[in-house]
């Protein structure tokens, strides 16, 4: 395992000072694609059982438009009380039910948009507008990498595909191509169009790289401020090495049954997920900086939209993660990984109490209210923050914008997010944007 860089490396990637002492080192954001009902997971709202099936006077605002009533879909799982803190948590993570004292709930999340799309790029960059960088890239821009031979931002992608907008969820917008995050799957190749051309020797193609590192620094004097030119030199450096050493960071051959198990390996139903978050322990261990893996692709039967059967859609992949997503925070803890890490949970917006048809328990969509949660890195576990109204519609008490969610994780990480900028049109551009972003207080230790 190389997390040290070798004295003469410099370029994009290179590790930078952060703004100040940081507590954390790595992030991993577990992404539940579709917008998970926060209702029927960790946002208890007793008053919504005896109400079900009763048409009440509501104002929501989602997929179906704005309105002002609706049949209310009463909670279709018990909460129970865990953990120290005494967190009512859903009978559908029995697992993770039982790390709420590592856990921190921000139950008073909203955002400016219920469709999927535009949602995603908000969640992700800040903007519901393509064109911007994602978090991922605005980490590895501000601290660089620890390990010369991975890529400082790495996305996983569920086994039914990618969400919704592709790789803008990942990208890394105005800002040198370096930064982007770099797609690794779990089966087969590691990364695709990484291995050299058949036929080629690893002298030929060490020799080839030479050569052309030669004329683009050659091409790059004169042309000092061309950042983009210089990342692409990096890149191919970067792509040689990924060559060597991507292929034993997925290895999983090394790491015992016990930890497998602990990941819900050993069950075909977790087995995939559970592989996911395995490896991302294996790639913040080896100075990763930014893992994104995501829960549901783009069908509404493969993630958490669940806009017909919400019993089924919820089971389904509440049960494909609860038990690797708790492995993965009681691994990062054994190991001491869990002080240096922050692991985020959610989905890029919530669901509604009511119904979003005649018939039928699918809710529809609901940015104005809905719940995430932190652990590791400085989080303060056993905490919640924030509440959304007695129905659980929408953020009534510290409200908090997504841009407060992503002004806290770059506060952990050693970045002032209100500080860290990138030139672009003329302006200096920000995860958070033009006017000053708090991080959300009440969570840090």
């Amino acid at each position: 395992m190389n997390r040290v860089r070798h004295p003469s490396l410099d370029g994009p990637l290179a590790p930078k000072a952060p703004h100040f002492p940081p507590k954390a080192k790595a992030v991993i954001f577990l992404f539940m694609y579709g917008g998970p009902s926060q209702v029927d997971t960790f946002d208890y709202k007793p008053k919504l059982y005896p109400l079900d099936g009763k048409t009440i006077e509501i104002s929501t605002k989602g997929r179906g438009g704005s309105k002002n009533q609706g049949r209310v879909v009463g909670p279709k799982w018990n909460f129970r009380q865990y953990g120290q803190c005494g967190k009512y948590v859903s009978d559908l993570f029995p697992h993770l039910a039982r790390c709420v004292d590592d856990m921190a709930f921000v139950h008073s999340m909203y955002a400016d948009s219920p469709l999927h799309g535009s949602a995603m790029l908000m969640m992700n960059s800040g903007r519901i507008l393509s064109g911007a960088p994602c978090m991922g890239s605005w980490v590895t821009y501000g601290l660089g990498s620890e390990n010369e031979n991975l890529p400082g931002f790495v996305v996983m992608l569920d086994q039914s595909g990618g969400p919704i907008s592709g790789a803008k969820n990942w990208n890394s917008g105005y800002m040198p191509a370096v930064y982007q995050g770099t797609v690794l799957r779990s089966q087969g190749e590691p990364i695709l169009d990484l291995a050299r051309p058949e036929g080629m020797s690893d002298s030929e193609q060490r020799l080839l790289l030479d050569v052309l590192k030669e004329q683009n620094h050659a091409h790059l004097r004169g042309r000092a401020d061309d950042s983009n030119l210089a990342a692409r030199i990096a890149s191919y450096e970067l792509a040689y090495r990924m060559q060597h050493h991507a292929p034993e960071a997925i290895e999983l051959a090394q790491e015992s049954e016990a930890t497998r198990a602990l990941y819900g390996m050993d069950d075909p139903r977790t087995a995939d997920f559970g592989k996911k978050c395995l490896l991302a322990r294996r790639l913040v261990e080896r100075g990763v900086r930014f893992v994104q893996i995501y829960s549901g692709g783009n069908h509404n039967d493969h993630n958490w939209d669940a806009h017909g059967d919400l019993v089924l859609n919820h089971e389904k992949h509440a049960g494909d993660t609860d038990r690797p997503i708790a492995g993965l925070l009681a691994d990062l803890k054994q190991r001491g990984l869990l002080d240096s890490t922050i692991v985020v949970w959610g989905g890029e917006f919530g669901r509604q109490p009511t119904a979003e048809y005649a018939e039928g328990t699918g809710r529809d969509h609901n940015s104005a209210g809905f719940t995430m949660w932190l652990a590791g890195g400085g989080i303060k576990g056993g905490t919640s923050v924030g509440t959304t109204d007695e129905l659980g519609n929408e953020a009534v008490e510290r409200p908090f914008h997504v841009k407060h969610l992503h002004a806290t994780i770059l506060h952990q990480m050693g970045l002032d997010p209100n500080r860290l900028a990138f030139f672009h049109a003329g302006l200096d551009q920000k995860l958070v944007g033009v006017e000053r972003v708090d991080p959300i207080r009440e969570l840090i230790v």
